[in-house]
């Protein structure tokens, strides 16, 4: 059985927002953005409370106070826990979109924090480019396939 539209050529020409379950990549996303929102938060919390995990450095080009550096993970953290949960709760496209552009500013924050805890640091970047990964890579599969009129 097929369907036809109502204007030729208008079959299927512009993606509507996924209203489904989500897929695997996106659900995985998901989770990571929870995993990473959970990390980003606990460790805003142990800076801004000066704990003495972190080494405060000197002669740094992006020097903040490291209760400074603090916030700015909890606000991320605070961020990624709340795309997470409307992606994983949801699935809708703004959620997705959000997600991107928090995992991203957590990717570039984590970058800037490398020089207080490098090892740390960089296994976040790669959970925040994992999720930017998954969840672009995710867009367009669930979206369906696009034809050109």
């Amino acid at each position: 059985m097929t369907t036809h539209s109502a204007r030729p050529g208008t079959a299927g020409a512009t993606p509507s927002a996924h209203h489904g379950p989500v897929s695997g990549t996106t659900l995985f996303a998901a989770v990571l953005m929870l995993f990473g929102g959970v990390m980003a938060a606990l460790e805003g919390i142990a800076a801004i409370a000066r704990n003495s995990v972190f080494v405060v450095t000197r002669h740094y080009a992006f020097e903040f106070s490291l209760r400074g550096w603090g916030w700015v993970h909890l606000i991320l953290g605070v961020a990624l826990v709340a795309a997470g949960s409307a992606l994983f709760l949801s699935g809708a496209l703004w959620a997705r979109y959000f997600g991107v552009f928090v995992a991203s500013l957590g990717a570039i924050a984590n970058f800037l924090w490398v020089p207080y805890y490098p090892l740390w640091a960089t296994i976040l970047i790669a959970v925040n480019i994992l999720v930017v990964w998954a969840l672009c890579t995710g867009m367009h599969k669930e979206a369906g396939p696009a034809r050109t009129p």
